[in-house]
C-alpha cells in the first residue's frame, strides 16, 4: 500500500487471501489469539475492506446468535451455514 493510501484512510477493495484472512478474523473473534492478535486485526482491519467487511458480519452474526440462544450451545455448522446464506444473499 502506498502512503497515500494509508494517510487517506482507503482500505484495499480486494483481499490478497481471503480465505486465510476470514480464518484469522474468526480465531481472533472467537479468543484464540489474545493481546497479538488484536493488533493484527486492528491493523488487518485498516486496510482491507472485504476482511472489514467479514469481521462486522461475523461479529453481527455471533452477537444475534448468543442474544436469541442464551443458555443453548450454537453448532459451529449452523452458524457457518447461516454465514453461507449470507454471502449468497449479498
Amino acid at each position: 500500500m502506498d502512503m497515500n493510501e494509508e494517510k487517506s484512510g482507503a482500505r484495499k477493495l480486494r483481499c490478497d487471501d481471503t480465505s486465510k484472512c476470514f480464518e484469522l478474523l474468526e480465531s481472533i473473534l472467537d479468543g484464540e489469539l489474545g493481546n497479538p492478535g488484536k493488533e493484527v486485526l486492528k491493523e488487518k482491519l485498516a486496510k482491507c475492506q472485504p476482511c472489514f467487511e467479514h469481521f462486522h458480519l461475523e461479529q453481527a452474526i455471533r452477537e444475534v446468535l448468543k442474544n436469541k440462544c442464551t443458555k443453548q450451545a450454537v453448532p459451529q455448522e449452523l452458524a457457518k451455514t447461516i454465514r453461507e446464506k449470507i454471502q449468497e444473499a449479498k
